[in-house]
């Protein structure tokens, strides 16, 4: 009697597992949009303008201005003692302009390639998407399962893009909160404090650690959202103009 109660007692508890919700990449994904400040607000989101400073290795600080505009728009640029480095997107056009910080009209035009085209796309749609796909055209995101990151119990989501740019995730299990990203280049990046604009929750600094063992990070003094941004802030510039 006490084996078959026994055995009994199994069959219930396995009973209660098969009746348990199975962890999906969309349940996560939801709990990390829920953590950030949930659905009805992040879908608001049209447009995000990050002003800081950009700490280089040697701890130099660098006035930094960051945009994203949907669907396909970025421009960032970074303010050197001798340089004033802007590299923008514009759809399927992507330009980086080098120009002389005490002199503008003295300047340099590079166009990006193919490769970093897809890139830059890839970044925007991450920083616009707060990790939902409806929003990711051709993103596929893969559930790796649980992990343990420094003593925290994570679960690992990987995002891939078009052109195999791959960001791998890891969401704290119990609140949803992002740890760490993971690049297909081999960077990580890590996020430190927060900054809530209009229930949003964004990181205070953002630090990567590139393949090479360098770190830079960027400390963000404000985030706007939805400034309404004109498309030649985006534009790839005219070589003719001054």
């Amino acid at each position: 009697m006490k084996t078959r109660h026994l055995s009994i007692l199994a069959v219930l508890f396995l009973s209660v597992i098969a009746s348990l919700p199975a962890q999906t990449a969309d349940a996560v994904i939801a709990k990390a949009r829920a953590y950030l400040g949930g659905d009805q607000a992040l879908a608001g989101v049209k447009s995000i303008h990050f002003t800081g400073v950009l700490e280089m290795p040697d701890g130099t600080k660098l006035p930094t201005d960051i945009v994203f505009q949907k669907p396909y728009q970025q421009r960032i640029t970074v303010k050197g003692a001798s340089v004033t480095e802007t590299t923008a997107l514009d759809g399927y056009d992507a330009w980086q302009k080098r120009a002389n910080a005490a002199n503008p009209a003295q300047w340099q035009l590079t166009l990006l390639d193919a490769a970093q085209v897809k890139r830059l796309r890839a970044n925007t749609l991450e920083n616009l998407s707060f990790y939902s796909t409806k929003i990711m055209p051709g993103c596929v995101v893969e559930l790796s399962g649980d992990v343990t990151v420094e003593g925290v119990s994570c679960v690992k989501l990987t995002f891939i893009h078009t052109g195999n740019i791959v960001f791998t995730r890891y969401f704290n299990k119990a609140t949803g909160q992002l740890l760490k990203t993971e690049t297909d280049n081999g960077a990580e990046i890590r996020e430190e404090g927060s900054l809530t604009v209009d229930g949003i929750r964004f990181p205070k600094r953002v630090i990567n650690k590139n393949a090479n063992g360098t770190v830079t990070s960027i400390i963000f003094d404000s985030v706007i959202l939805n400034e309404a941004f004109p498309a030649d802030s985006f534009a790839v510039p005219s070589f003719q103009s001054h």
